[in-house]
Protein backbone atom coordinates (compact mmCIF):
# COMPACT_ATOMS: atom_id res chain seq x y z
CA UNK A 1 0.00 0.00 0.00
CA UNK A 2 1.06 3.54 -0.66
CA UNK A 3 -0.49 6.96 -0.92
CA UNK A 4 0.09 10.16 -2.79
CA UNK A 5 -1.57 13.51 -3.33
CA UNK A 6 -2.59 15.19 -6.54
CA UNK A 7 -3.63 18.78 -7.19
CA UNK A 8 -7.01 19.38 -8.76
CA UNK A 9 -6.57 22.04 -11.43
CA UNK A 10 -9.32 23.77 -13.37
CA UNK A 11 -9.18 25.85 -16.53
CA UNK A 12 -9.55 29.63 -16.51
CA UNK A 13 -10.36 29.65 -20.23
CA UNK A 14 -11.78 26.82 -22.29
CA UNK A 15 -8.97 25.03 -24.22
CA UNK A 16 -9.11 25.20 -28.01
CA UNK A 17 -8.96 21.74 -29.54
CA UNK A 18 -6.50 20.72 -32.20
CA UNK A 19 -7.30 20.92 -35.89
CA UNK A 20 -5.42 19.75 -38.99
CA UNK A 21 -2.06 21.49 -38.93
CA UNK A 22 -2.77 23.23 -35.60
CA UNK A 23 -2.01 21.85 -32.12
CA UNK A 24 -4.38 22.16 -29.18
CA UNK A 25 -4.17 25.44 -27.30
CA UNK A 26 -4.28 25.44 -23.52
CA UNK A 27 -3.91 28.59 -21.44
CA UNK A 28 -1.05 28.50 -18.91
CA UNK A 29 -3.29 30.17 -16.33
CA UNK A 30 -5.24 27.77 -14.13
CA UNK A 31 -7.37 27.58 -10.99
CA UNK A 32 -6.18 25.47 -8.07
CA UNK A 33 -9.15 23.51 -6.70
CA UNK A 34 -7.50 21.78 -3.76
CA UNK A 35 -5.76 18.46 -3.34
CA UNK A 36 -6.97 14.87 -3.58
CA UNK A 37 -5.33 12.05 -1.62
CA UNK A 38 -4.84 8.75 -3.44
CA UNK A 39 -4.58 5.45 -1.53
CA UNK A 40 -3.21 2.61 -3.68
CA UNK A 41 -3.32 -1.09 -2.78
CA UNK A 42 -1.63 -3.61 -5.06
CA UNK A 43 -1.75 -7.39 -5.06
CA UNK A 44 1.17 -7.91 -7.49
CA UNK A 45 0.88 -11.64 -8.21
CA UNK A 46 -2.89 -11.50 -8.83
CA UNK A 47 -2.68 -8.36 -10.95
CA UNK A 48 -5.24 -6.58 -8.78
CA UNK A 49 -5.22 -3.11 -7.39
CA UNK A 50 -7.63 -0.89 -5.48
CA UNK A 51 -7.46 2.89 -5.55
CA UNK A 52 -9.38 5.25 -3.29
CA UNK A 53 -9.44 9.01 -3.82
CA UNK A 54 -10.23 10.96 -0.67
CA UNK A 55 -10.12 14.53 0.59
CA UNK A 56 -7.63 13.92 3.44
CA UNK A 57 -4.78 11.70 4.55
CA UNK A 58 -5.02 11.34 8.30
CA UNK A 59 -4.49 8.44 10.70
CA UNK A 60 -8.25 7.90 10.65
CA UNK A 61 -8.37 7.84 6.82
CA UNK A 62 -5.57 5.24 6.73
CA UNK A 63 -7.29 3.10 9.37
CA UNK A 64 -10.59 3.22 7.45
CA UNK A 65 -8.81 2.19 4.22
CA UNK A 66 -7.18 -0.79 5.96
CA UNK A 67 -10.48 -1.85 7.58
CA UNK A 68 -12.17 -1.72 4.18
CA UNK A 69 -9.34 -3.75 2.65
CA UNK A 70 -9.50 -6.43 5.34
CA UNK A 71 -13.30 -6.66 5.66
CA UNK A 72 -14.38 -6.18 2.04
CA UNK A 73 -11.57 -7.26 -0.29
CA UNK A 74 -9.94 -9.96 1.89
CA UNK A 75 -12.63 -11.06 4.37
CA UNK A 76 -11.47 -14.71 4.39
CA UNK A 77 -7.74 -14.00 4.71
CA UNK A 78 -6.34 -14.98 8.09
CA UNK A 79 -3.23 -12.78 7.66
CA UNK A 80 -2.55 -10.04 5.17
CA UNK A 81 1.08 -9.09 4.51
CA UNK A 82 1.09 -5.34 4.15
CA UNK A 83 4.21 -3.68 2.70
CA UNK A 84 4.27 0.11 3.02
CA UNK A 85 6.47 3.05 3.87
CA UNK A 86 6.94 4.16 7.45
CA UNK A 87 4.70 7.23 7.66
CA UNK A 88 3.39 8.45 11.00
CA UNK A 89 -0.15 7.48 9.95
CA UNK A 90 0.87 3.89 9.09
CA UNK A 91 0.72 2.29 12.50
CA UNK A 92 -1.47 0.07 14.63
CA UNK A 93 -2.02 3.10 16.89
CA UNK A 94 -4.17 4.57 14.10
CA UNK A 95 -6.67 1.73 14.63
CA UNK A 96 -6.92 2.51 18.34
CA UNK A 97 -7.49 6.21 17.61
CA UNK A 98 -10.25 5.36 15.12
CA UNK A 99 -12.07 2.28 16.43
CA UNK A 100 -13.14 0.72 19.70
CA UNK A 101 -10.30 -1.33 21.30
CA UNK A 102 -11.84 -4.72 20.42
CA UNK A 103 -12.23 -3.75 16.74
CA UNK A 104 -8.74 -2.21 16.62
CA UNK A 105 -7.23 -5.41 18.02
CA UNK A 106 -9.18 -7.58 15.56
CA UNK A 107 -7.80 -5.59 12.63
CA UNK A 108 -4.25 -5.47 14.00
CA UNK A 109 -4.13 -9.23 14.49
CA UNK A 110 -4.95 -9.82 10.83
CA UNK A 111 -1.99 -7.78 9.60
CA UNK A 112 1.66 -8.69 9.15
CA UNK A 113 3.25 -5.29 8.50
CA UNK A 114 6.55 -4.85 6.65
CA UNK A 115 7.96 -1.35 6.25
CA UNK A 116 10.19 -0.41 3.33
CA UNK A 117 13.56 1.00 4.39
CA UNK A 118 14.05 4.75 4.58
CA UNK A 119 15.03 6.02 1.11
CA UNK A 120 13.99 2.61 -0.25
CA UNK A 121 10.45 3.49 -1.26
CA UNK A 122 11.23 2.21 -4.78
CA UNK A 123 10.91 -1.25 -3.16
CA UNK A 124 7.22 -0.56 -2.59
CA UNK A 125 5.33 -1.97 -5.58
CA UNK A 126 2.34 0.23 -4.78
CA UNK A 127 4.53 3.29 -5.29
CA UNK A 128 5.54 1.96 -8.68
CA UNK A 129 1.86 1.43 -9.53
CA UNK A 130 1.12 5.01 -8.40
CA UNK A 131 3.66 6.17 -10.98
CA UNK A 132 1.81 4.19 -13.64
CA UNK A 133 -1.49 5.78 -12.53
CA UNK A 134 0.00 9.26 -12.71
CA UNK A 135 1.50 8.62 -16.16
CA UNK A 136 -1.56 6.99 -17.69
CA UNK A 137 -4.44 8.80 -16.00
CA UNK A 138 -3.44 11.85 -13.98
CA UNK A 139 -1.03 13.43 -16.47
CA UNK A 140 -3.43 16.28 -17.28
CA UNK A 141 -5.57 18.86 -15.55
CA UNK A 142 -8.43 17.37 -13.55
CA UNK A 143 -10.69 20.04 -12.05
CA UNK A 144 -12.59 18.42 -9.18
CA UNK A 145 -12.93 15.47 -6.81
CA UNK A 146 -15.84 13.81 -8.66
CA UNK A 147 -13.96 13.85 -11.98
CA UNK A 148 -10.78 12.60 -10.28
CA UNK A 149 -12.66 9.72 -8.63
CA UNK A 150 -14.40 8.77 -11.90
CA UNK A 151 -11.18 8.86 -13.94
CA UNK A 152 -9.23 6.84 -11.36
CA UNK A 153 -12.05 4.27 -11.05
CA UNK A 154 -12.06 3.82 -14.85
CA UNK A 155 -8.27 3.39 -14.88
CA UNK A 156 -8.43 0.89 -11.98
CA UNK A 157 -11.19 -1.11 -13.67
CA UNK A 158 -9.30 -1.24 -16.99
CA UNK A 159 -6.03 -2.23 -15.30
CA UNK A 160 -7.71 -4.93 -13.17
CA UNK A 161 -9.60 -6.37 -16.16
CA UNK A 162 -6.27 -6.81 -17.94
CA UNK A 163 -4.83 -8.42 -14.75
CA UNK A 164 -1.59 -6.49 -15.15
CA UNK A 165 0.75 -8.38 -12.83
CA UNK A 166 4.03 -7.07 -11.50
CA UNK A 167 7.01 -9.20 -12.43
CA UNK A 168 9.25 -8.31 -9.49
CA UNK A 169 12.88 -9.17 -10.21
CA UNK A 170 14.61 -7.71 -7.16
CA UNK A 171 16.31 -10.67 -5.46
CA UNK A 172 17.88 -11.11 -2.04
CA UNK A 173 21.36 -11.03 -3.55
CA UNK A 174 20.50 -7.76 -5.33
CA UNK A 175 19.25 -6.41 -2.00
CA UNK A 176 22.53 -7.27 -0.31
CA UNK A 177 24.35 -5.19 -2.93
CA UNK A 178 21.94 -2.24 -3.24
CA UNK A 179 21.11 -2.07 0.48
CA UNK A 180 24.56 -2.96 1.73
CA UNK A 181 24.46 -0.28 4.43
CA UNK A 182 21.36 -1.89 6.00
CA UNK A 183 22.90 -5.34 6.42
CA UNK A 184 25.06 -6.10 9.45
CA UNK A 185 28.79 -6.52 8.96
CA UNK A 186 29.85 -10.10 9.75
Amino acid sequence: MDESCRQMIGEVREPIGCAPGRPARIDDEYVRNGVAEIFMEVEPLAGKRHVAVTERRTRRDWALQIKEMLDERYPHAIKVRLVMDNLNTHSIASFYETFEPREARRLAERLEIHYTPKHGSWLNMAEIELSVLKGQCLNRRIPDMATMQAEVATWENHRNNRTKKINWQFTTSDARIKLKRLYPKL
